[in-house]
């Protein structure tokens, strides 16, 4: 006899990807534990902002007004050659300046809101899948050990991924050839190279931030097999000295860590009944804010589907895109870093591939490619590449027309289930899309002539804000709903 289920899914890692997930899968109607390592979260800053793309999906979930007063960068650069995202439209450099800690702090508060179980001082030490579901054993704050079972487990549990282990998940890749030391200072006194300085014996960057700067610094030199991720300061401070001259050793630290340019992807983000995301799944130099804003991303392209999948609602090889979406992605993402680290890190054997990258740099046309990939705005999944230039890409953000007002299209997701925008006041299409009224939003209304929707009579949009269906035949729009969110209601 099967042994009774404790929740629909349990996610693995309370970090900004498992909390996160948990929020999606409630949105989703699923019921949800996350298991923790940590009994407190840390409070350490960590990454400090995210990409474009991941703010528009905190958007798209109301969550921005949380995080208070967002500001975003407009310069950024690529492999250290500094350029002006906004050449493309809707693009930046991402939020700045909000510590991951604020980011867990959110997230965590509003998936809890939506009623996910959050269970800190739960490490994981076992887990056995089998075909009607998946057992986790972890200990507890009182070192007792406690069995938890679900339909599905999710491993959000970072680089050193215990779910990806013990589920046999290869993780291939290469191994770091560069350590960099970063830390939060108080008082280091040391002035502001957000763009990185070259020095004969590493890299320094300084980010400042009012009384409190980031230092991140990089020795060409030093060896990378003892590498350890939480140096202490006077360490750091030592080698600071050796590349710069300056002496920081009077600053306070407020947390200290150091990474390599390691570079890893899962080989599968599925194996059964277990999956993974953010970090668990792939790792790279943490550059452009990319890191944390991936992890969301998998999150949220993983959790309308997987919600779907325990409660029954799933059309046939729904939770197999995952991986079929993701994987590409995260290959390109550690594609884009390593070729960021080449120049990055590269001494003088290096300088002639940053002089090509400042030549190509100064061309609009790779200023809006390299943009687009860096910020995230310009993934397009792989849903029907013959079709509609915008289906299997993201919704951006528009102010929709509508006989009830103005409404923006991000709200239009907040509650995460599919959207039909009728731009063209269609009944047949309306009628269409009735059987889905559970799964999917009907808004009739235009949108403004900027280019992009000219022409377009209706988009399907999915919970995840990206465009699976364009055109204005009946047909075509029950495929699509049929696709994405299974059989029709009949009344």
């Amino acid at each position: 006899m099967a042994r009774k289920l404790d929740t629909d899914v349990i996610v693995v890692g309370g970090g900004p990807t498992g909390l996160m997930l948990a929020g999606e899968l409630r949105l989703g109607g699923a019921d949800v534990i996350v298991a923790e390592a940590l009994e407190q979260p840390t409070g350490q800053s960590r990454a400090l902002g995210f990409t474009t793309r991941a703010l528009e999906s905190f958007e798209q979930r109301g969550l921005v007004p949380r995080f208070g007063t967002v500001e975003t960068m407009p310069m950024g650069h690529f492999g250290g050659i500094p350029f002006d995202y906004t050449v493309l439209e809707d693009a930046n450099f991402g939020a700045r300046g909000i510590p991951q800690s604020q980011s867990e702090a959110v997230l965590e508060a509003w998936a809890g809101e939506l009623g996910a179980d959050i269970r800190r001082g739960r490490e994981l030490i076992a887990l056995e899948q089998d075909e009607d579901g998946v057992t986790v054993t972890v200990t507890t704050p009182d070192g007792t050990r406690e069995e938890l079972r679900a339909q599905y487990v999710v491993g959000a549990d970072g680089a050193h991924s215990a779910v990806r282990k013990a589920a046999d998940i290869d993780f291939p890749g290469t191994s770091g050839t560069q350590v960099m030391h970063l830390a939060d200072v108080a008082g280091s006194g040391v002035r502001p190279r957000p763009f990185g300085e070259r020095l004969p014996l590493g890299l320094v960057q300084v980010f400042p931030g009012g009384d409190i700067d980031r230092v991140i610094m990089t020795e060409y030199d030093a060896p990378v097999d003892n590498h350890d991720e939480t140096p202490e300061y006077a360490e750091v401070a030592e080698a600071w000295l050796r590349v710069t001259g300056e002496d920081i050793s009077a600053g306070k630290p407020l947390w200290v860590s150091s990474f390599t340019d390691a570079t890893r992807q899962a080989a599968e983000y599925r194996k059964g009944r277990v999956l993974l995301a953010g970090d668990a799944a792939h790792i790279h130099l943490p550059v452009g804010g990319q890191g944390m804003s991936a992890g969301v991303q998998d999150a949220v392209n993983l959790g309308w589907k997987l919600a779907a999948t325990v409660r029954g609602r799933a059309p046939e090889g729904l939770l197999d895109t995952y991986h079929g979406e993701r994987h590409p992605v995260g290959r390109r993402l550690l594609a884009n870093t390593r070729a960021q680290a080449m120049s990055i890190f590269g001494g003088d054997e290096s300088q002639g591939l940053r002089d090509l990258y400042a030549e190509l740099i100064a061309l609009d046309e790779v200023k809006r490619h390299l943009a687009g990939m860096v910020s995230h705005v310009d993934i397009r999944y792989d849903i029907d590449p013959e079709g509609h230039p915008l289906v299997g890409r993201r919704l951006p953000a528009r102010t929709l027309d509508t006989a009830n007002g103005p409404v923006a299209t991000p709200e239009l997701l907040h509650p995460a289930l599919g959207v039909l925008l009728d731009l063209s006041d269609s009944a047949e299409l309306r009628y269409a899309a009735a059987g889905h009224k559970d799964r999917v939003t009907t808004v009739t209304g235009t949108l403004p002539a900027d280019g992009a929707f000219d022409k377009v009579p209706a988009l399907l949009v999915r919970p995840d804000g990206y465009i699976a269906w364009v055109g204005d035949d009946a047909a075509g729009l029950t495929a699509a709903l049929d696709r994405w969110f299974g059989a029709p209601d009949h009344a």
